[in-house]
């Protein structure tokens, strides 16, 4: 069930309408829980199984580990619930991938081939696997006390909003809010779950946004990306440029579009998911933008990968070492493909040599040059340079075209004609692309801009949101795309 279809809607709308017309109210967050199994059963069918199976697992197991006092016991606890779900992670993601790269070592020897499996990739397993590993992780650690009751845990892992692309929600940020309304209902509040209007309108503003920037624009800028992307070894240099620029904001918007629609939902219902993103293509740095792209992600592999290796505590070289494994990872986390690798992998490599330069040159980022406006400026620049530089492997799917696009990304050939017929074919998309360059630039000039506009007299609010629905049925073409993270 795509959020940028008819389904979703009435799906959405049925849920609230339902939530508030439930005379008994302790059932009101079971109720959530069924809407959520059957939205994901909606959308992936039968592999609901594997979403039960890591719920049930990783409850067992937490409540395991913190009952037993023996460190040991604890640690196998944790191997048993680790190895549970990255053992379905990648067999379901990972399995075929292995395959080929064995069938290609295998052909060098002349070794039959191994048939592939084909198997169906559960949607959303990424994330909901995340998110059940942090609650035992964080339990081991003794951040978190373990939940009291399957419900509890089954509602953290399957709140449908974020079920399927994110944000990837953390027990220890989630749970105390459902805790709270469990603990207020029962205390004498009359409702466990309700719906205030200052929510109500933030949501609706939020999702407005979000499905403005999906199918408004994402949808439109995508035909000019597929057509540049498609055109293999024959594109020009700035027909990948122009292709590279479409996609960068393509995915930005789909998949920051899917987060406000998620983030939108789950604060009508009255839970608070975190960022997602804020503002990537403003990043003055590699790591600045790490902290404003898909946050909830770069944030738990920083938690739970990057830390445990030992982070920046080790000598020089063990931390460049530790952000480019951890990246090639990120990488690997969004697809079995080696296009998906060598995106970390760069991403991974631009935070060791920035890091390593601020090692060697440490009053660099201090100097009164990079906190001019100009010299904001020059770092966003460079910056965004090296990040649409890397969304080259990530889009192009056949790695034999990577280094030919990339090369011919950096070596501009000025050949100027085949991609003023690209535009002049393109000129919907590029009309829309260049309008999302603009508004992304009024957001960043206006701070927390949706925010405002929720705050806004109900008249003039009920206008921006009547026209931006508008826009979207208008130029609605009744084939929904997929969002880009489902496939992860």
């Amino acid at each position: 069930m795509l959020f940028s279809t008819v389904e979703f809607i009435i799906f959405f709308l049925l849920v609230v309408t339902t939530i508030v017309s439930i005379k008994n109210r302790k059932f009101q967050h079971l109720f959530i829980l069924g809407a959520s199994y059957f939205f994901f059963y909606y959308t992936s069918n039968y592999l609901v199984i594997l979403l039960i199976f890591s719920t049930l697992l990783d409850f067992y197991a937490g409540r395991e580990i913190w009952k037993t006092h023996n460190f040991t016991r604890k640690k196998i606890i944790l191997g048993i619930s680790l190895a549970g779900n990255l053992g379905l992670l990648g067999f379901f993601k990972y399995a075929d991938f292995g395959i080929s790269q064995l069938n290609s070592i295998g052909n060098s020897f002349g070794f039959e081939q191994i048939p592939f499996l084909n198997l169906a990739l559960p949607i959303g397993i990424s994330f909901y696997t995340f998110q059940t590993i942090s609650y035992t992780v964080d339990i081991y650690r003794g951040k978190l006390e373990p939940c009291k009751s399957i419900k509890e845990f089954a509602f953290f892992v399957a709140f449908f909003p974020q079920l399927v692309a994110g944000p990837i929600v953390r027990a220890k940020d989630f749970l105390p809010q459902l805790r709270e309304k469990i603990e207020n209902f029962n205390s004498g509040k009359k409702t466990l779950i309700s719906i205030n209007n200052r929510n109500l309108k933030l949501g609706i503003t939020l999702m407005s946004f979000g499905f403005l920037k999906k199918m408004f624009f994402a949808d439109n800028i995508a035909p000019i990306a597929n057509e540049i992307f498609s055109n293999s070894i024959s594109a020009t240099s700035f027909e990948i440029w122009l292709g590279t620029i479409a996609f960068a904001f393509q995915i930005y918007g789909d998949f920051s579009g899917y987060s406000d629609i998620a983030i939108g939902a789950a604060l009508i219902l009255g839970f608070k998911l975190p960022m997602n993103f804020n503002k990537p293509y403003f990043a003055t740095s590699p790591s600045d933008f790490w902290k404003r792209w898909h946050i909830s992600l770069s944030s738990w592999l920083k938690d739970y990968l990057y830390i445990p290796l030992g982070g920046n505590k080790k000598s020089s070289g063990k931390t460049y070492l530790n952000l480019i494994m951890v990246m090639i990872l990120g990488g690997l986390w969004h697809g079995a493909a080696v296009n998906f690798l060598i995106w970390g992998a760069l991403h991974g490599s631009y935070l060791a040599i920035h890091k390593g330069l601020q090692k060697i040159f440490p009053k660099l980022s201090e100097s009164y040059f990079f906190k001019t406006k100009f010299g904001k400026i020059i770092s966003i620049v460079i910056t965004q340079y090296f990040i649409f530089l890397a969304w080259i492997p990530f889009r192009v799917e056949n790695t034999n075209d990577i280094f030919y696009f990339i090369s011919k990304f950096i070596f501009i050939d000025f050949q100027i004609l085949e991609v003023t017929e690209v535009i002049f074919e393109n000129k919907f998309s590029i009309i829309i692309l260049i309008l999302f360059i603009i508004l992304n630039f009024i957001s960043f000039r206006k701070v927390n801009i949706i925010e405002k506009i929720s705050k806004l007299n109900l008249k003039i609010w009920f206008v921006i949101i009547t026209t931006i629905s508008i826009s979207i049925v208008f130029f609605y073409n009744g084939n929904p795309e997929d969002f880009i993270y489902f496939k992860f």
